[in-house]
């Protein structure tokens, strides 16, 4: 079909009845979540008719400047749409951007307050030393208060494993009536588990009571039951299909969580709220868990002859993740995924990945009761 190039008088289309003098009302700014009326309205009519013309776009620069348009490469004075989908993942990607920037600036904001945390906040007349403006007897009272113990901080960076276990150790001495735990992850190797023990007895023989969440994977490694085996005290174990990242809380007054992927940094937290609102957390999760020691729930069994197991995979499938993402989730490794798959999709009668995620919505076995 020949491409109409005839000159455009104003920002309008032929055929609408919009006089050739007609004044747009000028355009405001606003954000990508806030489309505006005209912008949305040029949008549909470009994605119907595959392109409009560039004087059109004049009055709503949010549509080129979010990416919704672009120029015709063939003839610059036309537009066309970006499909939804990638316009979309394009703006997404920006906020993540925008999100990862914000966490880097709150994690250099905590640095630099870091050392006046330190600091502590002397009270009373000794005060005004901090400021430069104590008299002599305010310096000696500043003096006496500088040298009581510092408050610990709210939260403290740890960097390297020797500053991470001396941390750990130091809260492990001071606890008294509980530790609250969540290790991700399936199978844990021997060496994992050789410094354990000593530790936790020490817990144990105090009258601790210790709580632990791991993933439905750690059911089949028996080294991690032999481990719980040897303790003795209030053990108790349970597991999920999927959990947070790692968590250890020592009488909900402090806890430990990793800084980094490679657990090479971690946050020591002492700021009571958030302490608090990292146990309740613990607990929502143990309340859904299953009991795996020291008395092992039975295995669920299988519906029309799907297990427990298929049907939180067939969940992560019908939300689009790959059998990499699928397999760092439930904490198994991609080959054990791919044989789970496979045998959902021959029982039911699946033949592509397209087919499958169809059978399984249309199956039932993901009930709307159901948890995973």
């Amino acid at each position: 079909m020949p491409r109409d190039t005839g000159p455009y008088r104003g920002p309008y289309r032929p055929g609408t009845g919009a006089p050739p003098d007609a004044t747009p009302a000028p355009h405001r700014p606003h954000r990508a979540d806030e489309p505006c009326a005209p912008g949305s309205a040029l949008y549909v009519r470009a994605l119907r008719e595959g392109r409009v013309h560039s004087r059109e776009a004049e009055t709503v620069p949010c549509l080129v400047d979010f990416g919704l348009l672009h120029p015709d490469v063939d003839d610059m004075q036309w537009l066309l749409p970006s499909k939804p989908a990638n316009a979309l993942r394009r703006l997404l990607r920006g906020i993540e951007e925008e999100v990862t920037h914000e966490r880097q600036r709150e994690e250099e904001l905590a640095a630099a307050f870091q050392p006046l945390l330190a600091m502590g906040f002397p009270s009373g007349p000794g005060a005004g030393v901090l400021a430069g403006t104590g008299t002599g007897a305010e310096a000696g009272a500043g003096a006496a208060s500088t040298s009581a113990p510092a408050t610990p901080s709210a939260i403290t960076p740890l960097k390297g494993l020797p500053h991470i276990t001396a941390a750990m150790d130091q809260a492990v001495s001071h606890c008294t009536r509980e530790v609250l735990t969540i290790q991700p992850g399936g199978f844990r190797p021997i060496s994992d588990l050789g410094a354990a023990p000593p530790r936790e007895q020490s817990l144990l023989s105090r009258g601790c009571r210790m709580r632990t969440l791991y993933q439905h994977t750690t059911r089949h490694a028996f080294p991690v039951i032999a481990h719980f085996e040897r303790l003795e005290g209030d053990v108790e174990v349970r597991t999920l299909s999927e959990v947070t990242e790692q968590l250890v809380v020592f009488d909900r007054t402090v806890a430990f969580v990793p800084a980094d992927r490679d657990f090479g940094e971690a946050l020591e937290i002492r700021a009571p709220a958030l302490v608090g609102y990292l146990a309740t957390l613990f607990d929502r999760l143990w309340q859904l868990a299953t009991p795996l020691f020291p008395h092992p729930a039975a295995p669920q069994p299988a519906e029309n002859g799907v297990t427990a197991r298929q049907r939180t995979i067939a969940e992560l499938l019908v939300e689009g993740l790959t059998d990499a993402d699928i397999a760092e989730r439930l904490g198994m490794n991609v080959r054990t995924v791919r044989v789970h798959i496979a045998k959902l999709a021959k029982n039911l009668g699946s033949t592509s990945r397209t087919q499958l995620g169809f059978l399984i919505g249309r199956s039932g076995i993901l009930g709307p009761g159901q948890t995973r």
